[in-house]
């Protein structure tokens, strides 16, 4: 079955990237069908039972299954607007697209008494067509075939993604960004300034494809903004921060929104906690600009800390680390595996590296 996700086009690479790890933490069995600007198609099969809804030891599983398991996907998703149901794959032409809306089986998507309505997006530059009219006359097609439209409150909505091609189909799940802007640094009871905001840590945390009660660890916790998301998403956040003023409001920010957590002020490269242990890093170390950093170097961190991270993280799990330089010799000094390397660039003299490291 064909679902389409709708990307927020905040990055190139990421909102892509990110679905793929939340498909894997998941446990959909799937493969790429296409990827457009701002829209990434996959082709699901089934779930093999290691998500965060009841288990499924099965493939070829219903389109109930793969939906309900959809919506618990786009509970972790930060980089999306919207999971779609494919109905059909056509050119960005709008005789093509009616003649694909009268033709497609509205039952797979809609049963009998529920409502309806056709939105469409158009992305980019891609297509001139006008989005109102094309609603209506696709809306027009459902309604023939005996559905009524609801403009306000509707069962289902169907979507009219206009990019390269135009992918058609039903809203399965939607993210709920609106979340993240509730999380965000300036609204939390202690603000930093210079730290990550919550999308961008949510989709890190996903990188690093923490699911329900793993370890989760940041060596460089600050304000707590990533063990936040990690915590969101059901895992067990441990924060470490060499600045006990920082820790304090650590503690203010988990208190707003976790139940539980583990914090401690201590070094980043002398990190108490055993060999081993931990099932995710995800951490942005301090660059020098404005940090307090108690070591003989910034070389001396970097060296040190990516060790201890090494060392406490289990073998063949993920550690995401965010740098304003590189550090990819730092990194496999210390033992890792560079799997990806993508570049974010915030503003004209920042751009940050968000490596994504492998432990074999």
């Amino acid at each position: 079955m064909l679902y389409a996700f709708e990307l927020s086009g905040e990055h190139g690479e990421l909102p892509r990237a990110e679905v793929l790890a939340c498909l894997d933490i998941a446990g959909a069995v799937y493969s790429e069908h296409a990827f457009f600007d701002q829209c990434l198609v996959v082709d699901i099969d089934g779930i093999c039972g290691i998500g965060g809804i009841d288990e499924i030891d099965s493939t070829n599983c219903s389109a109930d299954i793969i939906d309900k398991k959809m919506e618990w996907v786009a509970e972790r998703l930060a980089f999306s607007h919207h999971i779609v149901k494919v109905a059909k794959i056509c050119d960005t032409d709008i005789d093509t697209i009616i003649e694909m809306a009268e033709k497609f089986d509205v039952g797979k998507h809609i049963v009998a008494g529920e409502t309806y309505v056709v939105r469409a997006k158009r992305i980019q530059h891609n297509t001139r067509i006008n989005g109102a009219n094309l609603e209506g006359r696709v809306g027009g097609s459902i309604y023939r075939k005996g559905y009524s439209a609801d403009m306000k409150n509707p069962d289902v909505e169907f979507r009219l993604i206009l990019t390269e091609r135009c992918v058609f189909g039903s809203i399965v799940a939607s993210i709920d960004r609106s979340a993240y802007e509730v999380r965000s640094p300036q609204k939390k009871p202690f603000f930093y300034p210079g730290v990550l905001m919550p999308r961008m840590a949510r989709a890190l945390v996903n990188f690093s494809k923490a699911g329900e009660g793993d370890l989760f660890f940041d060596p460089f916790c600050g304000t707590a903004g990533i063990l936040v998301e990690a915590g969101l998403v059901g895992a067990d956040v441990i924060g470490l921060d060499v600045q006990g003023k920082i820790i304090g409001g650590a503690k203010m920010n988990l208190e707003a929104f976790l139940p539980d957590y583990s914090l401690f002020v201590g070094d980043a490269c002398r990190v108490p906690l055993v060999d081993g242990c931990v099932d995710a890093i995800v951490t942005d170390p301090p660059y020098g600009r404005s940090a307090t950093i108690r070591a003989e170097s910034l070389d001396h961190l970097y060296a040190h800390s990516f060790a201890e991270m090494y060392r406490v993280l289990k073998s063949g799990k993920i550690a995401v680390v965010v740098s304003e330089q590189p550090v990819e010799g730092f990194v496999r000094d210390a033992g890792f595996v560079v799997a990806e390397t993508y570049l974010q660039k915030v503003h004209k003299s920042l751009t940050r590296r968000i490596l994504v490291l492998f432990k074999e």
